[in-house]
């Protein structure tokens, strides 16, 4: 580490053609006055908090550890386990207030922990959600505030499951009980918003024709803070315009595919690539993106949708999601069920180990953060909200290596309530918590 009299500020931007591009943490960041500074500044600055929700339940029999430690995953969990040391996977957790049962309140109460009003119009009413929580304690401070993502390009409204309005299913996040948070699935509007300005889809069609690159636009602005770090910080700054270009490459791969498909779809715009785990892959690659460039702390990411008819032939599953889990305790169901659930994981899994290999501080990004993967429906034959699949993972997700199995079933707003105080947002209680896993975390950790 290079130790200088000054620091370059932390909010420092890449300044370009119609963009503005935040660097990832760098030693040079730091408050250099002796050699430890980085290791002591890198947690407190860059916690950061991140859920992610599957719908539809789980096979439990395939997802359940059987032991107390990680060592040896079931078939659902199984692509996590290079990376156990750094998951806990949490079982017999409620959503008390997700019932009646339904898919619109599993997804609704699955980060407000809230009793949904049942309604067909626009005088719907949820809580707000914890991700909303947090990002008005750990997001002032950074360009967004919370970023809110999706795989679906779905703009149902009216009443979508057993009388409660598609609102409820469509949002995951609620900034206040009557306001949700619309997600966003389309990469190249999502790229856009973490490094561009912006402005009509006119305009930035526009903009893009201006420029070939968003690094093309910065390049003079990334040589002259090159000129100012030591070897680490450059090869950290090379590292992070390296993922940027990736990114633009395979959105702009996208945008070539899909024009140049013939087959109708309406549901997906331009620049949205035609395969699920592909389009996945991305969404988590601008997570990745926007967390080096402390563009947001919070974010939250709808994988798949309530109710969703998506079928999943890469993976031998070509019946529909929904149908399939209503599976009777019919063997074959219950299988592709938790072929599902795997393939799901398995995207989970690559964007941790990700995270795992891009330093930051002392550290990694993985080890300043702390994802909560989950459903707000646990059996989904029977529309339950009991021993729901939940996963937290993260260097500053706890110990770690193991299975954490309440003896009785546990309020989930409890682990909420637990990750808000890890990440400093100071609560005593969060909608019908009873109290804190305290049991998750090491005494020290944090």
């Amino acid at each position: 580490m290079i130790i200088t009299k000054k620091a370059i500020s932390r909010r420092t931007l890449l300044r370009g053609a119609g963009v503005a591009v935040a660097l990832p943490l760098l030693d040079a960041m730091v408050p250099a006055l002796t050699a430890t500074a980085a290791t002591v500044a890198a947690p407190q600055q860059l916690k950061r908090i991140g859920y992610v929700y599957i719908p539809m339940g789980f096979n439990p029999a395939k997802w359940t550890p059987e032991e107390k430690s990680l060592e040896k995953l079931p078939f659902s969990l199984s692509p996590l386990q290079a990376i156990s040391d750094q998951v806990t996977v949490v079982s017999n957790m409620d959503l008390q207030n997700a019932y009646p049962g339904s898919h619109a309140t599993s997804n609704s109460a699955f980060l407000s922990a809230a009793r949904a009003k049942r309604t067909e119009s626009t005088d719907y009413y949820n809580g707000t959600t914890v991700d909303q929580i947090a990002a008005k304690h750990i997001g002032q401070q950074t360009q967004l505030p919370s970023l809110e993502l999706s795989m679906d390009l779905l703009s149902t409204v009216g009443q979508c499951d057993n009388g409660y309005a598609c609102v409820y299913q469509n949002n995951l996040s609620w900034a206040s009980p009557t306001r949700p948070l619309p997600s966003e699935a389309h990469p190249r509007v999502v790229f856009e918003s973490l490094f561009g300005n912006g402005g009509t889809p006119e305009e930035r069609a526009a903009a893009l024709k201006r420029r070939a690159s968003l690094l093309d636009s910065v390049t003079g602005e990334i040589k002259r803070i090159g000129r100012r770090v030591g070897s680490a910080d450059r090869n950290r700054i090379d590292s992070f315009m390296t993922s940027i270009r990736e990114v633009e490459r395979r959105i702009s791969l996208a945008q070539r595919t899909a024009a140049d498909n013939p087959l109708p779809d309406l549901d997906r715009p331009v620049g949205v690539p035609v395969e699920y785990a592909d389009h996945a892959k991305l969404m988590f690659d601008l997570q990745l993106l926007a967390f080096q460039g402390d563009i947001t702390r919070v974010v939250t990411f709808q994988l798949a949708r309530e109710a969703s008819t998506r079928s999943y032939p890469e993976i031998g599953v070509d019946d529909p999601h929904h149908p399939v889990t209503h599976h009777g305790n019919d063997p074959e169901k219950l299988e592709k069920v938790a072929k599902i659930n795997r393939h799901h994981v398995s995207l989970f899994a690559d964007f941790l180990k990700r995270m795992k290999e891009i330093p930051e501080g002392d550290g990694t990004l993985l080890d300043n953060s702390v994802y909560m993967y989950g459903s707000g429906m646990g059996d989904p034959d029977a529309h339950d909200h009991s021993n729901l699949p939940i996963v937290v993972a993260g260097g500053a997700a706890g110990k770690g290596n193991r299975h954490l199995k309440f003896d009785d079933p546990t309020p989930l707003s409890n682990l909420h309530l637990t990750l808000l105080n890890k990440v400093g947002v100071p609560m005593e209680s969060f909608a019908d918590s009873t109290g804190t896993v305290d049991d998750l975390f090491d005494p020290v950790n944090l």
